[in-house]
């Protein structure tokens, strides 16, 4: 099939669209405004963008709490989302009031951050502490704009020393959880990990450290 994103003439009962953007990785935020409230939420439309430096984004519709208080106090964290995590972090994405602490309700402790005032989920295997860079809309073709890139610089890392083996993290015994499209999610472990060695001249992992 091949269809027109404007007309949205694909025929199917959803956008197919995440579905074929996917496995996406999630950027489980945690920001906290002057007042010293928490948010706490998971989003899908994240990723590292830069590794000189270090940089993550993730993209909000609206001027959701995690945008407005990381824009506020100008920090955020970004925990790891692993399996055993998974229905805490689905259950931080419960619409609650402005202000009201998605870490107390999904039962999640908190851990304190070194270089940033919001802290990590105690739990996750690894956690980047940010500093807010700056916040980007995404304007349409057609002017319109209904979501901002949050971009933070990553100041700080946190890594469960029981993931680094040989000097490496395994991301694989981290068990990662990932986002779909629709309802769905994605769960990859150390037996789907598999390694290829770039062209020469493509550079690896090991020129820069």
């Amino acid at each position: 099939m091949h269809y027109n994103v404007t007309a949205a003439d694909h025929g199917l009962p959803h956008d197919p669209f995440k579905a074929i953007v996917s496995p996406r990785p999630i950027g489980w935020i945690t920001s906290m405004d002057k007042q010293g409230r928490i948010n706490c939420s998971p989003y899908s439309f994240f990723n590292a963008i830069s590794d000189r430096p270090h940089m993550v984004a993730f993209g909000s519709g609206g001027m959701k709490d995690a945008r407005a208080f990381a824009e506020e106090t100008g920090e955020f964290t970004c925990s790891f989302c692993s399996w055993d995590l998974r229905d805490a972090m689905n259950m931080t994405s419960a619409p609650l009031p402005r202000g009201e602490n998605e870490m107390s309700f999904a039962g999640l402790e908190a851990a304190p951050s070194v270089h940033v005032k919001p802290p990590r989920v105690k739990a996750a295997p690894a956690a980047l502490e940010c500093k807010w860079i700056q916040t980007v809309p995404l304007t349409s073709l057609e002017g319109v704009t209904t979501y901002f890139l949050v971009i933070g610089q990553v100041v700080g890392i946190y890594i469960d020393d029981a993931f680094i083996e040989n000097g490496i993290v395994n991301t694989g015994k981290m068990h990662p959880v990932m986002r779909g499209g629709y309802d769905q999610y994605f769960q990859v472990g150390e037996e789907q990990m598999f390694k290829m060695t770039r062209p020469p001249g493509g550079g690896n992992f090991n020129e820069r450290r």
